[in-house]
């Protein structure tokens, strides 16, 4: 069983910035990928950022150029540094490690509310 830790969440205004963690139980070296999730209520959770064992990130095209997701093997942590922040971002941000295409764990999530 793999825990993750999602911190950093909060009520920011627009334009602002947050940096969400995610610290793993486990070592996350060999972790196929890690990546950053967001549900808005009443939506479906939906992909926001992905970075792979190997360093090559992806993001949802409505964050690109504002957010940045990083890992550091050595705390066992993968990060979300968001900036610009817009309302649209509000949602609950979950952390997800997948280490197969059928086998993976999630956070319990973080609350990020973005006022205008």
């Amino acid at each position: 069983q793999v825990q993750l830790v999602e911190s950093g969440g909060g009520l920011v205004q627009a334009g602002g910035s947050l940096r969400l963690s995610c610290a793993a139980s486990t070592n996350i070296f060999s972790i196929r990928a890690m990546g950053w999730y967001r549900q808005a209520p009443g939506m479906q959770r939906e992909l926001v950022a992905a970075i792979t064992s190997g360093g090559s990130t992806n993001y949802a095209d409505s964050v690109k150029g504002r957010f940045t997701i990083s890992r550091d093997n050595a705390k066992n942590t993968v990060y979300l540094q968001m900036t610009s922040l817009k309302p649209e971002d509000t949602g609950v941000y979950y952390c997800n490690a997948e280490f197969s295409a059928a086998w993976g764990y999630w956070g319990q999530g973080t609350q990020v509310t973005v006022s205008s």
